[in-house]
């Protein structure tokens, strides 16, 4: 089974699970697929949103229920965080789909939304359309991405084989020098 069929089948729950956190990175590598046509783009940007959705509601679920003690944790970012309370204050429409394109507050954010008590009505909207907008723009930062990529993605079934063979000669050579110095040192004469 090659690189492409299992990209294929197991594409969309991979873009998922890796989006639920941090998942820039795999929002772009889904765009790339979507551009090989080995993924439809549509899809990939669903399956993104849907995973970053989940992962930002369990967060803000979390920072509801424990939000306060988990924040007392941070207490020498105390100062940045009341900041960002009080601009989730002022404005938690802007707060809240900003969060996930704000360097740092891709996990936090949605904690300190949950701890400041928003309502989850205002919210599970807002999460949806926070992720919807966030995978749509990274997606399709992939996919015209993948244009540049796409020679280097055409052989790396090849690149993926020849990596491997030289993983194993390095882990043989480095395996072989570690027993052959351990067998040298209990062959030693005890003085």
């Amino acid at each position: 089974m090659d690189i492409n069929s299992l990209i294929a089948q197991y594409g969309y729950a991979a873009l998922v699970i890796g989006s639920l956190a941090e998942g820039e990175t795999i929002t772009l590598l889904g765009g790339v697929a979507a551009h090989q046509g080995l993924l439809k783009f549509p899809l990939v940007v669903v399956a993104v949103a849907l995973g970053g959705m989940i992962g930002d509601q369990l967060l803000y679920l979390l920072g509801r229920r424990y939000g306060g003690k988990i924040l007392r944790r941070f207490a020498r970012h105390r100062n940045k965080i009341r900041q960002a309370q009080k601009m989730i204050q002022r404005r938690p429409y802007l707060f809240v789909i900003g969060t996930r394109f704000m360097y740092g507050f891709r996990v936090i954010g949605p904690l300190l939304i949950g701890a400041s008590h928003l309502p989850p009505k205002i919210f599970l909207p807002l999460n949806i359309l926070g992720a919807l907008i966030w995978a749509l723009i990274f997606t399709t930062l992939g996919y015209v991405g993948g244009e540049v990529v796409a020679p280097w993605l055409h052989h790396l079934d090849q690149h993926l084989k020849h990596w491997i063979w030289l993983i194993l000669a390095v882990v043989l050579v480095i395996g072989a020098r570690w027993w052959l110095k351990r067998r040298s040192k209990t062959k030693m004469p005890q003085e």
